[in-house]
Parts: C-alpha cells; sequence; structure tokens
C-alpha cells in the first residue's frame, strides 16, 4: 500500500500535510513449510530492497520486477522490536505529540500481519506510559476503543453485543462509529485485559493456508490528551488530544489457494474487496500528493 520506496506528503482533510511510509518485514518459513522442504523466495539486499530469488521458474511472475525498494525492509530473522524501534517507533510515538498517526498492517493470508501488529502495539503503548512517567509537568488521559469490520459491518470488540454499528459523519470530526464503546485506561494492567478481550472477540477461522486466520479488519484506536498541569483550572488551560490507529488487516487470499467454500469463501470476497478500495484510496492520495508540497507534517500513516 501507499508509495513503494520514498515518503509520499499528501494533504490532510486540513490541507496540512502527511506521510505515508512504506516498510515490509518478510516472514521466516512455518514448520508446514519446512517439512516441504520450501526455500525462502525473497531476500533482503539492503535495508530498503527485497529481491525475488526464484528458485523456480514461475511464469506468472515474469511480468513483474525482481527487486523493489521501500522505506525499510526487514530480513525473516528479524525480531518484531527491530521492526518497531527502525520501523514503526517514530510514527507511533508522534501521538504525544498531538500528531495523528495510523500503523495499518497488510499482506497475503498467513503473512504474519496480526503477530507484529500485537507486538507493536504493546511496545508502542509501554513507551507511551514510559512517557508519561518521564513528563509529570502535564497531565495525560489515555481513552481506547476497538472495532472489527466484518463481511462489511462493523462491531464493537469491548462489546458483548455483537449488533452492527451505523457510521455516521461528523462535519468536524469526519466518520465516526455511532455507540462505539470507549474506555478511560486506569493502568497498564487495564490495557492488557482490554487487548485480550479484543483477541477473544475477534473472528478468526480455519484456511488450507492458516489454522487461525483473521477473517476481519482490526482497528484499535488510542487517544492521548494531555494539559500543562500549572494551567489546570484556569482559562489559559488548554488541552492537546490526537489518535493513533493500529490497523491488523485482514489477508488477501486467493480461494484456489485457501481452498475457501461456504462462509470462508464470502468472508475471503469480503475482505478483498475491502482492500481494493483501501488501496486505491492511498494510492488516490499519494497522486493529490504529488500535485502539492508542503514541510508541514500534521498526520503519518505507517504500512508495512
Amino acid at each position: 500500500m501507499g508509495s513503494a520506496g520514498g515518503e509520499e506528503v499528501m494533504r490532510g482533510p486540513s490541507g496540512r500535510g502527511e506521510r505515508v511510509v512504506v516498510s515490509v518485514r518478510l516472514r521466516p518459513l512455518n514448520e508446514k513449510e519446512i517439512s516441504r522442504n520450501d526455500a525462502l523466495d525473497w531476500e533482503c539486499i539492503n535495508d530498503t530492497t527485497i529481491i525475488f530469488k526464484n528458485h523456480l521458474p514461475i511464469p506468472e511472475r515474469s511480468m513483474y520486477p525482481s527487486a523493489y525498494t521501500f522505506d525499510r525492509v526487514f530480513r525473516s530473522d528479524s525480531t518484531t522490536r527491530e521492526v518497531y524501534e527502525a520501523g514503526a517507533k517514530e510514527v507511533a510515538l508522534s501521538v504525544v505529540s498531538g500528531i495523528n498517526s495510523s500503523i495499518f498492517a497488510y499482506g497475503q493470508t498467513s503473512s504474519g500481519k496480526t503477530f507484529t501488529m500485537s507486538g507493536i502495539t504493546e511496545y508502542t503503548m509501554a513507551d507511551i506510559y514510559d512517557h508519561i512517567e518521564r513528563h509529570k509537568e502535564r497531565e495525560f488521559l489515555l481513552k481506547f476503543s476497538a472495532m472489527e469490520i466484518y463481511n462489511e459491518s462493523v462491531r464493537d470488540l469491548l462489546s458483548s453485543d455483537t449488533a452492527p454499528l451505523r457510521l455516521l459523519d461528523d462535519p468536524e470530526r469526519g466518520t465516526i462509529v455511532e455507540k462505539l464503546t470507549e474506555e478511560t485506561l486506569r493502568d497498564w494492567n487495564h490495557l492488557i485485559e482490554l487487548l485480550s478481550l479484543c483477541e477473544a472477540q475477534r473472528q478468526i477461522g480455519e484456511t488450507a493456508l492458516n489454522e487461525t486466520s483473521s477473517r476481519s479488519h482490526q482497528i484499535l484506536r488510542l487517544t492521548v490528551e494531555s494539559s500543562a498541569r500549572e494551567f489546570l483550572g484556569n482559562d489559559n488551560s488548554s488541552v492537546l488530544t490526537s489518535t493513533v490507529n493500529f490497523v491488523d488487516l485482514a489477508g488477501s487470499e486467493r480461494a484456489s489457494q485457501s481452498l475457501s467454500a461456504g462462509t470462508r469463501l464470502k468472508e475471503g470476497c469480503h475482505i478483498n474487496r475491502s482492500l481494493l478500495t483501501l488501496g486505491t484510496v492511498i494510492l488516490y492520495k499519494c497522486i493529490i500528493a504529488a500535485l502539492q508540497t508542503s514541510d508541514l507534517i500534521s498526520g503519518s500513516i505507517y504500512c508495512m
């Protein structure tokens, strides 16, 4: 998603600039692939470029480039901590400075998106709490919400009610989800409880490619509000508010490879259609950005 290689600066709703940063993490072979004596098809040749090693001739690949360049690439033996520190930390922690950001995990089914995004979410939250401890001069309030998009319907992951939620257009806040639960975080343990609840409620299913395939897109949203303690309670007090979204997209898949049928096939069709639409939107924003220039960065999107 976004632009492969380099940063694209694009205009946000406010007219200010936004960045799209694209990184790639190669997944190591799983046990099933190792038992088949499969080989890794892709290799990192430096910090920004991957190449297709072409162990076996694949006719459909002949029309595509053998090398791709991104903002950052990570080898198959890289840890999630390394991916976070080098690829996502700056974007994620911009939320404490009043900058809105979103981190997307995108890729085909069984590519390790949920594994990576879970780690990045927890590393981000740990660093945010560390930031709060080191900046006693400000009062912080953290709010957390979570939703999934399953077969084009939005569901609250913090509620036992499975009824779909409505999307509303607000002239000031943009698109909002009606009646979405928003919890004020008490501490780190409260956050872990909510993340566990989200994991338990998310739609998963078994396919030929993945025994625990995510069948929905998950969006975890953290809103950070802060204000200077010295001005609390008087007219000079102002609140800095920003949001970071952690978006774990369901994996794109081919029915012929995942052997999907019935419910799984229907889910796959909805997943692929929504991913195509999202890709079109991001590409359009990047094209518009190419026609505009701005040195002021007001938000960031990070894609993996």
